[in-house]
């Protein structure tokens, strides 16, 4: 079934609106991108800036890259990370065959907050992180009666952030718009529009999106076709 949300999401004083964004299963029609390689258009970061790094799980030199565009408060994230990514990480990552960058693209505020949170972690820590967000969704992001800040404090002081810092970072308005700028070109130049949303690139093809969740045997094929070795 397709669900679909308003997002608006402010970036300084112009703000930046995104219309309506489509959660797709895992049978979603799959969309070849346009134009621009996602290799050689960079995404807008601060240099400067450790925690717009780059956040990956995998070898950095595997032959296939998935960046995965997610939403910290998507349930369709959260189904992909607990029904599929396990056995990708045994059998692709794990093995070498691929690796995982991962973009934020929250459809919210509250999902904007967890991933400044998330980045703000030093980065061995942060897939374990959001793991363990998208685990616990339905306690800091949809309870009733639940302040979704403090309870993002609480899972980061477990991951060893200070409050003192939790406040700090969450108050940071150059680190704010620097996420939202990424989602900006992820909508604007790879036109995404759901979450999660895949982008697979090897040497066998360049590109290729796939907007929704996956099964293991799917994410497989998908990588292999990347790679060349279908």
């Amino acid at each position: 079934m397709e669900i679909a949300r308003r997002v608006i999401l402010g970036v300084g004083a112009a703000g930046v609106a995104y219309g309506t964004f489509r959660y797709f299963g895992v049978d979603n029609t799959a969309h070849q991108l346009p134009s621009a390689s996602l290799t050689s258009t960079a995404i807008a970061a601060p240099a400067d800036d450790p925690r717009m790094g780059e956040r990956s799980v995998g070898n950095a030199d595997a032959p296939v890259t998935v960046t995965e565009w997610f939403s910290l408060t998507c349930p369709h994230c959260a189904a992909f990370q607990a029904e599929s990514f396990p056995a990708i990480k045994t059998q692709l990552l794990d093995t070498g065959k691929c690796r995982i960058v991962y973009r934020d693209f929250p459809l919210d505020q509250v999902a904007l907050t967890a991933a400044m949170v998330a980045r703000a972690l030093p980065a061995e820590r942060y897939e374990p992180f959001i793991a363990a967000l998208f685990q616990t969704q339905n306690r800091w992001a949809f309870a009733r009666g639940v302040n979704s800040t403090d309870e993002l404090a609480k899972m980061a002081a477990l991951a060893g952030m200070p409050r003192a810092t939790f406040d700090a970072t969450i108050a940071d308005q150059a680190f704010r718009n620097a996420i939202l700028k990424d989602q900006d070109v992820a909508d604007k130049v790879y036109h995404v529009d759901a979450t999660p949303t895949f982008i697979f690139n090897g040497p066998a093809q360049k590109d290729h999106r796939e907007a929704g969740g996956r099964t293991p045997e799917d994410f497989a094929k998908l990588v292999a076709a990347a790679a060349g070795t279908t």
